[in-house]
Order: structure tokens, then C-alpha cells, then sequence
């Protein structure tokens, strides 16, 4: 049985319809779609979490000592900057349930990557830098990766906002704060929280 089609059977041996269990999982009907119709797979928690609420077994025989690969190249949506900064004040946010595209991702990630267009030229890295980001191109983003390390690139929120940014998580003598690539550009020190750590880019062309 392939995971959607435990998804669906779950669901289904609770008598629940998607919005039901959606709202079970405290999570989108887009989310829960998604997983049915094979577009992404729910991550290991997840399935624990359906498991429990429907009574229906879980696929795997040992479970406690396997769990499902990830997926890859699967496809992600691409959500907008405005879908972002809604999750700044949720606890525990999850894939948004619309999308007007969806991408091809090339690396391995949770079912609740999504990605996102860069703005502006803050992490335009100076000229002989490999890694950059210039305004257009798109990043993979994935929420379930909210344990950064020093160096790495993050979507972030900052604490009492809406506000979403784009920037590399700094980690230093126990001082954190988010560093712009652009030289131009100021570091951020307010207060923020992690969305989630950014997989990779993609550029058009």
C-alpha cells in the first residue's frame, strides 16, 4: 500500500472526510489533499499523528525501528511572501492549502516544503561569490528544519510581526542574528523566530 493510499484509508476507517481530519491535525484540507493525491508525503510524525487520531495501523511492520525515505524531486508549492508572513504567529504552521504552482524540488525534503521568489537584492552575494540569490530566482524552503546552524540560509519571522525575510542565521559567543549577503544591506538583530531552513535555489534560464 503506497502512502496515499494509507492516508486515505486512515481517513476513511474514521469516518472522517479531508476537512475533518484536517482539522483533527490542526492543519490545512490542502495538506491533507496533497497526501492523497500523491503530490507530497506526510513525514514520519505525521503518520504517527494520523495513526493515533483515526486508529488505523501504520504501514510499516517494526515501525519503531524504520521510517519512510524522504521525498525527492517531488513537487512543491510555490506560495507567496503575503502566505509567509501568516505563519509568523502560528505555533505550528503547515503547507498552505493553495498554490499557482508547483515545482519541481531537487533534493530531498519534508511533505511541508514550499517555495518561495526572492525579493530585492539583499542576498545578492558580491561578484565571486558562488552562492547567491538574486532577486527572481526561487528557494526551497523547508519548516520542518527549525534547528539552524551557523552559515545556514533561513527563512525567518521577526518576533511580533508579519514580517518574513530571507537571510544567513548567524550563531556566534551565544549572540544570534540574520546576516544579508548584500554588503549594502544591514544585519537584522531584533528578535526573530525560524519558519524553516532553505534547501536550495532555483533560477529560470
Amino acid at each position: 500500500m503506497s502512502t496515499n493510499e494509507w492516508v486515505r484509508a486512515a481517513r476513511k476507517h474514521a469516518q472522517l472526510t479531508q476537512d475533518g481530519l484536517a482539522e483533527k491535525l490542526e492543519m490545512s484540507k490542502g495538506n491533507v489533499s496533497g497526501w492523497e493525491n500523491g503530490r507530497h508525503k506526510p513525514s514520519f510524525e505525521q503518520m504517527k499523528r494520523v495513526s493515533a487520531l483515526t486508529g488505523y495501523p501504520l504501514p510499516l511492520e517494526g515501525v519503531a525501528n524504520t521510517e519512510p525515505g524522504p521525498d525527492l524531486r517531488g513537487k512543491v508549492p510555490l506560495i507567496s511572501w503575503v502566505q509567509a508572513g501568516e505563519w509568523c504567529n502560528a505555533a505550528d504552521p503547515h503547507l498552505p492549502g493553495q498554490a499557482d504552482r508547483w515545482m519541481d524540488c531537487p533534493v530531498s525534503h519534508s511533505g511541508s516544503t514550499f517555495a518561495l521568489r526572492v525579493r530585492g537584492d539583499s542576498m545578492t552575494a558580491p561578484s565571486g561569490n558562488s552562492r547567491t540569490y538574486p532577486e527572481g530566482c526561487y528557494i526551497f524552503v523547508d519548516p520542518e528544519r527549525k534547528t539552524p546552524v551557523n552559515g545556514d540560509r533561513v527563512v525567518a519571522c521577526l518576533d511580533g510581526t508579519d514580517e518574513v525575510t530571507f537571510k544567513v542565521y548567524k550563531n556566534e559567543d551565544g549572540r544570534q542574528w540574520l546576516q544579508p549577503l548584500n554588503p549594502s544591506h544591514e544585519p537584522i538583530r531584533e528578535k526573530f523566530h525560524i519558519l524553516g531552513t532553505v534547501l536550495g535555489k532555483w533560477e529560470d534560464g
